[in-house]
C-alpha cells in the first residue's frame, strides 16, 4: 500500500493546484461584465446570419487533430516498451512490432486518402 502514497500525494498536489487557482483567480480577477464577454464567438467576429438553416463548415482542422492524436498515443505505448524491452524479450519485441506495422497501416490509409495533404 505504500507504494501508492507518492500516486495519492501527486494527485493531492495537482488538485490542490486546480481549487487554488480556481479561487484566485475568482479573488484577483475583474468583474465587468460586458455584451462582448458574455457573447459566446470569443474571436471578436460577429456571426454572420443565416437564413437558410444550418451551413456547412470545414473539418480539416478537427480531422488533422484527431490524426495528430492517433500517432501521437504511439509515443505513450511506445515508451513503457523502450524502457523495458530487455524485460519484456521476444514476446515484447513481436507485439510493438504489429503495432507499429498497425500505425503503419493507418498511415498508409490516410495518406491515400489525403489526409496529410495541406491545402
Amino acid at each position: 500500500m505504500e507504494v501508492y502514497v507518492p500516486v495519492v500525494i501527486m494527485l493531492a498536489i495537482g488538485g490542490g493546484f486546480g481549487v487554488v487557482s480556481v479561487i484566485a483567480s475568482r479573488i484577483a480577477g475583474p468583474r465587468r461584465k460586458n455584451r462582448a464577454k458574455e457573447d459566446p464567438y470569443e474571436c471578436g467576429i460577429e456571426p454572420a446570419p443565416t437564413t437558410s438553416g444550418p451551413t456547412k463548415f470545414p473539418v480539416k482542422f478537427y480531422l488533422t487533430a484527431m490524426l495528430f492524436i492517433v500517432f501521437d498515443i504511439e509515443i505513450i505505448f511506445l515508451v513503457p516498451w523502450a524502457v523495458h524491452h530487455d524485460v519484456l524479450g521476444i514476446f515484447g519485441f513481436w507485439a510493438v512490432f504489429m503495432f507499429i506495422a498497425a500505425l503503419f497501416v493507418a498511415y498508409a490509409y490516410e495518406w491515400r486518402r489525403g489526409g496529410l495533404d495541406w491545402d
